[in-house]
């Protein structure tokens, strides 16, 4: 197995990361995943969650992203955020606001499938909120 992998962390604004690292742990939309060095080359959207990056040292180094999608090529892992900012900078107030909006929007939907979407929504929010909290605490 390689040492470790190339990992870039992009979102609109700047190129947040980009360095060689022994691991990146991603929140998938299927769920988190690990690349390692020689991992399979695959593709997948990006869910609202916490990268953390172990360097070369050891140390673990946290970041938010929201919506995009992650490539892991042979060449390492890209991943492209339409946010990405360090832990230190997540703003669990703005994610408190977009589960009110989504709470408001939930009482005039229309039909029960628009109810039901809003309501996974709200609880991907919440369960974001909750792993903000072990996240910043750990790290």
């Amino acid at each position: 197995m390689a040492e470790g992998t190339k990992l870039e962390i992009v979102s609109p604004e700047r190129l947040l990361l980009s360095e060689h690292v022994a691991s990146v742990t991603v929140p998938g939309s299927d769920g988190y995943f690990t690349v390692l060095g020689d991992h399979a080359p695959m593709m997948t959207t990006l869910r609202p969650g916490f990268i953390t990056v172990t360097d070369k040292a050891g140390l673990s180094h946290v970041y938010y992203v929201r919506g995009g999608f992650a490539d892991v090529s042979p060449e390492g892992l890209t991943v492209l955020a339409e946010e990405a900012q360090d832990v230190a900078e997540f703003d669990s107030g703005k994610i408190e606001g977009l589960i009110a909006a989504g709470l408001t929007a939930q009482e005039a939907a229309a039909t029960a499938d628009e109810e039901m979407r809003l309501q996974e929504e709200i609880d991907g929010w919440r369960n974001l909120l909750l792993e903000a909290q072990g996240t910043t605490t750990a790290h």
